[in-house]
């Protein structure tokens, strides 16, 4: 057990990430890194390795934007339908371990549960609709309808806007490095990053952050 200890009584928001935090990001990088560079290489009479080629640095230009996150962009981009795509492969849609017990503890101690996130609505709707997890959300957050990903401070001076939050109050765990830097630059008290993402990955560290291996070890201890 890695506990992560939280003075509970001062928080009163919890912000939590999709992909990666909440969900395990292997569903993603399969997606992105291999079911739909082999659709491509069917489409174009490609192999894969040369699809792959193509793919990965018109990926990589747009990490970071609204364009990286947004599937209406990679569908004309493409000329491909990347939902369609996503719904094909819904079944590796999975919760990560101990998540359900701590929304289920939130929800007991009266914490406002917001997804705070960078994906699409069609993407959260089908990922929400397979793991059932809008029934534990007080609020859906996407960086989509705010017009800023949430590595830019653009996106949190308009979600602090809507939601009126007190920065001091709030607790934000998120699985990206990038993300969690403009979090804090933004003033969130309480920052915890995601140690792994994807089940089919080593764990990451990062410094300046405590890293949560479980979700259970952020549950208060009586």
């Amino acid at each position: 057990m890695h506990k992560i200890h939280l003075p509970w009584q001062e928080i009163e928001n919890v912000f939590l990430d999709m992909d990666g935090t909440l969900l395990d990001l292997h569903f993603d990088d399969h997606f992105w890194q291999d079911y739909l560079p082999r659709q491509y290489a069917n489409k174009h009479g490609l192999d894969f390795i040369a699809a792959l080629a193509e793919l990965q640095p018109r990926f990589k230009a747009k990490e970071g934007s609204l364009q990286w996150y947004c599937i209406e962009h990679w569908s004309r981009e493409l000329d491909m339908d990347v939902a369609a795509l996503k719904k094909e492969i819904k079944h590796l849609i999975g919760i990560h371990d101990g998540v359900i017990k701590f929304l289920n503890t939130m929800r007991q101690m009266g914490k406002k549960v917001l997804l705070v996130t960078n994906a699409p609505h069609p993407v959260i709707e089908l990922k929400l609709d397979h793991t059932g997890l809008h029934n534990y959300l007080d609020s859906i957050i996407s960086s989509h309808d705010l017009g800023a990903p949430k590595e830019d401070q653009q996106f949190w001076l308009k979600f602090q806007a809507q939601e009126t939050f007190n920065k001091q109050h709030c607790l934000f765990v998120d699985d990206s490095l990038a993300v969690l830097n403009s979090a804090q630059r933004f003033g969130i008290k309480y920052i915890v990053a995601i140690a792994k993402p994807s089940s089919q990955r080593s764990a990451q560290v990062f410094s300046g952050f405590p890293m949560l291996k479980h979700f259970e070890d952020l549950l208060p201890t009586d």
